[in-house]
């Protein structure tokens, strides 16, 4: 849907969603005091509780992994959704009606039917077909599952259905669950000739869902030899809620062990998927009817642990032949995707993963995983391959065509290790092979749109945040604690914090943090605005501040936060800083030249100010004689 979502209508999705009900639906919640609650992080593996959400704030936040946000940041990340997706889930879910503004400035609502009643569509429609799978019509269907090992349980697992080889069958069982023709063609489910008629008719189906498990599309296998319909397999065709170059099949089986292991293996269709799941491969997705390609590696970024390249892994499985091989060339292309390492997986007899379950067992389908090499090796080893590198002119043909697949790589730091790894493999001098793939890349004309892929391609990984002591070393309590009063009460602070600047902040994060409320407005900014905390996390691209905003939203206070409370902070904070500065006014006295009186006498009289300050404030925090 074109234009962007207005912010008056986001606004109102935060404030009719309650975090806690979203949150609730992934990770058991119990009370924790202070109107906040805790439970086990869905995002890291641990033992003792360390997540936490503030359903007041409407934040969430982890001490353990460091993931926080608001309820559509917790959407983003436990779906895998991008921000639009996100916000159009909770707006189905508490009933608000999104508007966009066009690129002419134009307030339009969306046209046509509503994505939620589409997502229902689909959802009936699964169960029928899944229905209908028990039926004496559907007889070859089930017979085409045990070939394959896939018995009723294993069927209903996967939510495997039948389309009967009548017409209109769907079509007037939608009907009758109140859905319009409208509605049923605009869900893909229902196509218009002469009349309505079912779109997929006397076909195995397995049911294509998203990442949160709604069913958004189906994939429909030729089982009959009359099908007058020559496709091997038929597709959902392009929806609002279904586009295949973002879609792949079992990531809503594949999504929490792709993020638990930081490991995805990628395989060609729905029986390669279910063969692995059962054999305990479970963290494969297939594409459906089309290429793995970009948007596809984008899906997958948003749950491997995608960032440095240490531990995660990418594994494409193809067949060893010339297709395969083409498959593979694809792969390598993309490669850049990834911070993680790409591998690819080959069966030596040639076998897909369900046909080598069926013939090897569950241990093979799991070898054949285990076994993986690294991409480029394999796509440099075919390429090589090619030659006879026993003559002298094979070596250099070989060569050149090597270093021509290692100069189109987009991303350059991988050249030289490609380069050292071809040099190796033809049996000549690394510098030869790094002097050959520079002339390659002279010699070869730009990409079309090479351009436009340059700015679209994925950002590298953010370089890492120097080494800093933790916002929660005791050395920082009071500065930390002065920060939860700004985020989480800003009304009891008031006009006090008026002496607080940021010289009283010596965590950078936490300087940082007090910068963004003074570019707010201030303090008083916050006071009776629900969505402080979310402004001030949106205000700043580094993830660490936006992470420490989340904690500091859903920390507990030691008490409530009263007068005395607050006061004390403030005046420990300033009391701290005074410390400091007179710390480093008596360093320079030391340093000074008593000769230089005039100078002399005003570091003295800086240093007289400055006890004079402290013991004021400590008097303050001591209370009444």
């Amino acid at each position: 849907m074109a234009g962007r979502i207005r912010e008056e209508d986001i606004a109102e999705v935060r404030e009719k969603t309650r975090i806690d009900d979203v949150v609730s639906q992934y990770v058991t919640l119990r009370n924790a005091g202070g109107g906040s609650q805790k439970g086990l992080c869905p995002f890291h593996d641990e033992k003792s509780p360390s997540f936490n959400v503030n359903p007041s704030r409407g934040f969430y936040h982890c001490f353990g992994c460091g993931a926080g946000g608001d309820v559509i940041d917790f959407v983003m990340k436990i779906d895998g959704l991008n921000f639009g997706e996100a916000v159009e889930r909770l707006a189905e879910k508490s009933g608000v009606v999104l508007r966009r503004i066009d690129d002419d400035g134009g307030d339009h609502r969306p046209k046509g039917p509503q994505r939620n009643r589409l997502i229902e569509a689909n959802r009936v429609a699964q169960e029928f077909y899944a229905e209908q799978l028990a039926t004496p019509d559907a007889l070859t269907a089930r017979q085409f599952l045990s070939e394959r090992d896939f018995d009723q349980a294993v069927a209903a697992h996967f939510g495997i259905g039948f389309a009967p080889r009548e017409g209109e069958a769907l079509f007037r069982h939608l009907r009758g669950r109140g859905f319009t023709q409208e509605e049923m063609v605009e869900a893909g489910l229902v196509a218009v000739g002469r009349s309505a008629y079912d779109r997929f008719r006397g076909r195995l189906l397995w049911p294509i869902r998203d990442a949160s498990g709604d069913t958004i599309g189906f994939g429909a296998r030729r089982i009959f030899d009359d099908d007058r319909i020559e496709a091997k397999y038929l597709n959902t065709s392009e929806t609002k809620i279904y586009k295949k170059s973002q879609v792949l099949y079992g990531i809503d089986l594949a999504r929490r062990e792709i993020g638990r292991s930081s490991q995805a293996v990628i395989v060609e269709g729905y029986t390669d998927v279910m063969a692995c799941h059962l054999a305990g491969v479970g963290t494969a997705v297939a594409t459906c009817g089309t290429a793995f390609g970009d948007d596809h590696a984008r899906v997958l970024r948003r749950f491997l642990d995608d960032r440095d390249g240490s531990r995660g892994e990418v594994i494409f499985t193809f067949d060893g032949d010339a297709a395969g091989q083409k498959a593979a060339l694809r792969a390598f292309g993309g490669d850049q995707n990834f911070a993680s390492q790409t591998y690819v997986a080959v069966e030596p007899d040639g076998l897909d993963p369900c046909d080598l379950r069926i013939k090897k067992g569950d241990e093979a389908v799991r070898g054949l995983v285990a076994d993986r090499v690294p991409l480029y090796r394999f796509v440099l080893s075919n390429v090589v391959g090619k030659y006879d590198l026993d003559r002298a002119d094979g070596r250099v043909d070989a060569l050149r065509e090597g270093a021509r697949l290692v100069s189109s790589i987009r991303d350059k730091s991988k050249v030289d290790a490609f380069s050292r790894e071809l040099a190796g493999m033809v049996g000549l001098d690394p510098d030869e092979a790094r002097a050959e793939v520079r002339r390659a890349s002279h010699r070869r004309p730009p990409e079309p749109g090479a351009q436009q892929a340059a700015t679209t391609a994925p950002a590298p990984p953010a370089e890492p945040r120097r080494n800093l002591p933790s916002v929660a070393d005791p050395r920082f309590d009071v500065e930390r604690e002065t920060l939860m009063l700004v985020v989480q009460h800003p009304m009891t602070i008031g006009r006090l914090s008026s002496d607080i600047g940021p010289d009283d902040f010596t965590h950078p994060v936490l300087r940082a943090v007090w910068e963004l409320v003074a570019a707010a407005g201030g303090v008083g900014a916050g006071v009776g605005d629900a969505g402080w905390a979310t402004k001030l996390r949106e205000a700043t691209d580094d993830p660490v501040v936006a992470s420490t905003i989340s904690a500091l939203a859903v920390a507990p206070l030691k008490k409530s936060p009263d007068a005395a409370y607050v006061t004390g902070y403030l005046l420990r904070l300033q009391e701290r800083t005074a410390t400091r500065r007179i710390a480093d006014v008596r360093s320079r006295l030391q340093r000074a030249d008593p000769a230089d009186a005039d100078a002399f006498n005003a570091l003295f009289g800086e240093l007289a100010a400055l006890e004079s300050h402290r013991r004021h404030l400590l008097d303050q925090l001591a209370g009444p004689a």
